[in-house]
């Protein structure tokens, strides 16, 4: 499913978006978001119809643009474009929809957007019997948007290419998903996921200073765990309370909680009970 935004800079007038066929070309080579990976992005998960945490995942469009000096995207056209894909993969009982905005043809003043959604794989063997993860160095310090701010470390950006490298890595030593550490010792997040550890009874994640995505899924998880009464926080990491913690999962917007059961080689413990709570909690979510 494929809606094409032909308009999707802030207030500028023209057609707002239109449907298109999903299997026939429609993006310029000359693109920098093809050519330069000059450009940002957001992938919302779908649950029966309903887009999930749609306001925060627009939200952090808006803001990746702005770290990207993007022109400010229309984030009204981009939700009714999500909802078109939305009402369109709504007999799927779990779907996503990827949200995309390039700095448009090289030379030319005009930007391109679209928007696009897909049923999702099944994530029933991740979400219950777990992940194995390695860490591996990102190779910046923890202060680095500050220090480098030029870097775009917190910008959801197409330039994934370390991302999909890092996952290669991942493989190549019989692992399924990264933890990125910074040089200076702390925990940073995964290539497409947040970081959440349980240490002393408190779930901790790290914050977004430490040059890291502000996570959707994370933020709504830690808001329907507080509501039950579970104790939730928001701080640095080091890298060696990962060996300190009872569980750990990496949370995105498809693939939800998935409890990690081997780090760097090491058997962690799953919380087959809580991990199916939150789960069953974010599936549920209307907005």
């Amino acid at each position: 499913m494929l809606v094409l935004v032909d308009e999707p800079r802030r207030g500028r007038p023209g057609r707002p978006l239109r449907r298109v066929a999903a299997d026939e070309p429609h993006v310029l080579v000359t693109d920098l978001g093809i050519t330069r990976g000059d450009g940002v992005f957001e992938t919302v998960g779908i649950a029966a119809g309903r887009p999930q945490a749609l306001d925060a995942h627009l939200a952090r469009l808006a803001r990746s643009a702005a770290l990207l000096e993007l022109p400010p995207p229309d984030l009204g056209v981009f939700r009714a474009a999500t909802l078109e894909v939305a009402g369109a993969l709504a007999d799927a009982p779990s779907a996503w929809c990827k949200l995309v905005l390039t700095r448009g043809p090289e030379g030319e003043d005009r930007a391109t957007g679209w928007a696009y959604g897909e049923v999702s794989r099944d994530w029933s063997r991740e979400r219950t019997d777990g992940i194995a993860v390695v860490t591996l160095t990102r190779g910046y310090a923890s202060d680095v948007t500050t220090s480098a701010p030029w870097l775009l470390q917190g910008a959801k950006s197409l330039s994934y290419a370390l991302n999909r490298a890092a996952l290669r890595e991942a493989q190549r030593r019989g692992a399924d998903d990264v933890i990125f550490t910074s040089t200076d010792g702390y925990v940073l997040e995964g290539p497409t996921s947040t970081v959440v550890l349980r240490l002393g009874g408190v779930l901790v994640t790290p914050p977004v200073e430490a040059g890291v995505l502000p996570g959707t899924t994370q933020a709504d998880a830690f808001e329907l765990l507080a509501a039950r009464g579970a104790a939730t926080r928001t701080r640095p990491v080091r890298v060696a309370e990962l060996a300190d913690a009872d569980a750990l999962w990496l949370m995105s917007s498809t693939r939800l909680a998935a409890p990690v059961r081997e780090l760097d080689g090491r058997p962690v413990a799953v919380d087959a009970h809580l991990t199916a709570e939150i789960n069953d909690a974010l599936a549920a979510r209307t907005s």
